[in-house]
C-alpha cells in the first residue's frame, strides 16, 4: 500500500512539473506580448492562468487519494485472502496441541492417581501389585501409541517429497492387510470376507497396506461381535477403488464430516461402544491417500454400519 501511494505522489508530481512548465510558459508568452504591443494589446489574463494552476493541483490530489483509497482497499481484501489460510493453519494447530495435550493429560492423571493410592495403601499385597502394573503398563502402551501416531501424522502432513511407487496386486495388499487384523477380528469373532478384482496399480506398498489396516481396524472395533467386515476393490473409470463395510453401530450424520479430523470422535453411539482409540487413525488415513493423489469418503447409517470408499488413480 505505502509503495502504491509513493507512486501515486511520483506520477502527480511529475504531471504537475510538466502541465505547471507550459501553463508558465504560456503566462511567460503572454507577458512578452503585452511588452511587444503595448497599451494597444489585450490585457492578459493571467487570474485564469493562477486558477487552471489551482485546478491542476485540485484535481491531481483527488487522483492520487482516489488512487490511494482504492490501493488501501485492495491491500485489505488481499491481506486477507492471503493471512486466511494462515489463520486457518495457526488455528488448527493450536486445536491440535490442545488435543494432544489433554489426551496425553488423561492416561498420565490415571498413572499417577493409580500409584498415589498405591503407596498409600499399607496392606498392597503382590497381587494387587501385579494388577496395578498391569494397568499401568496398558496406560503405558497407549500413551505409546498415541506418540507414535503423532509422529507418524506429522511427518505425513510435513512430507514435500513424492512417495516412493511400485507396482503391487490389490489382493497381496488386502491379504497383509487382513493378516496385520486378524487377531482383533477373531477376539469379536468378526468374519473378514473380501472381493477382490485383478487390479495392478503403482502405490506406495506399506502406506496402502497400513491405509487398510486402519480402515480394517476402524470397522472392526465399531463392529457388533460375530458380524462381518466386507472389503472390495475394483477398478472403474481408470481408478482403483478400495470399500471396506461394517456393520456396526454407524456415525450420525453431523459427524460424517468430521471423522477424518485429528482427535475427533463422535459422540453418542461411536464413543459409547468398546473402542478405544485417539481419533488419529482415519486423520492418518486421509493423508496417506492425498500422498497418492486419491479421495476417501464414508457413508453411514446409525445402527446399520459404515462403508469407507478410497479411490487412487491407475497408472499404467
Amino acid at each position: 500500500m505505502l509503495i502504491s501511494c509513493l507512486v501515486s505522489v511520483l506520477f502527480s508530481y511529475v504531471i504537475y512539473v510538466g502541465v505547471n512548465r507550459e501553463l508558465v510558459r504560456f503566462e511567460r508568452l503572454q507577458r512578452v506580448r503585452l511588452q511587444e504591443w503595448g497599451w494597444l494589446g489585450p490585457e492578459p489574463d493571467l487570474e485564469i492562468v493562477n486558477h487552471a494552476r489551482y485546478r491542476l493541483v485540485v484535481v491531481l490530489g483527488i487522483i492520487t487519494a482516489g488512487i490511494s483509497a482504492l490501493a488501501g482497499i485492495a491491500g485489505y481484501v488481499l491481506a486477507g485472502q492471503t493471512l486466511a489460510p494462515l489463520e486457518d493453519m495457526v488455528e488448527r494447530e493450536r486445536r491440535f496441541v490442545a488435543d494432544a495435550s489433554h489426551e496425553l493429560r488423561t492416561p498420565l492423571t490415571s498413572l499417577k492417581s493409580e500409584t498415589e493410592v498405591a503407596l498409600r495403601d499399607k496392606k498392597l499385597d503382590l497381587t494387587d501389585a501385579r494388577r496395578l502394573m498391569a494397568s499401568n503398563l496398558e496406560e503405558i502402551n497407549r500413551l505409546q501409541d498415541l506418540s507414535d501416531n503423532l509422529i507418524k501424522l506429522s511427518r505425513l502432513q510435513g512430507a514435500t517429497d513424492a512417495v516412493p511407487l511400485e507396482q503391487i496386486e490389490a489382493a497381496m495388499v488386502v491379504g497383509e492387510a487382513v493378516k496385520k487384523v486378524a487377531g482383533i477380528a477373531a477376539a469379536k469373532e468378526i468374519k473378514i470376507s473380501s472381493d477382490i478384482k485383478n487390479i495392478k496399480l503403482e502405490a506406495d506398498k506399506s502406506g496402502l497396506v497400513e491405509l487398510l489396516v486402519i480402515l480394517l481396524d476402524n470397522a472392526i472395533k465399531y463392529s457388533l461381535a460375530k458380524s462381518e467386515v466386507t472389503v472390495r476393490a475394483y477398478k472403474t473409470n481408470g481408478q482403483g477403488v478400495w470399500e471396506v463395510r461394517d456393520r456396526g453401530v454407524g456415525i450420525a450424520q453431523r459427524d460424517l464430516g468430521h471423522v477424518f479430523e485429528r482427535f475427533y470422535r463422535g459422540d453418542k453411539s461411536r464413543t459409547k461402544s468398546e473402542a478405544h482409540g485417539y481419533g488419529l487413525g482415519l486423520a492418518i488415513a486421509s493423508e496417506i491417500v492425498a500422498k497418492h493423489g486419491g479421495t476417501i469418503g464414508v457413508k453411514s447409517q446409525v445402527g446399520r454400519g459404515s462403508t469407507f470408499t478410497v479411490r487412487l488413480p491407475v497408472k499404467h
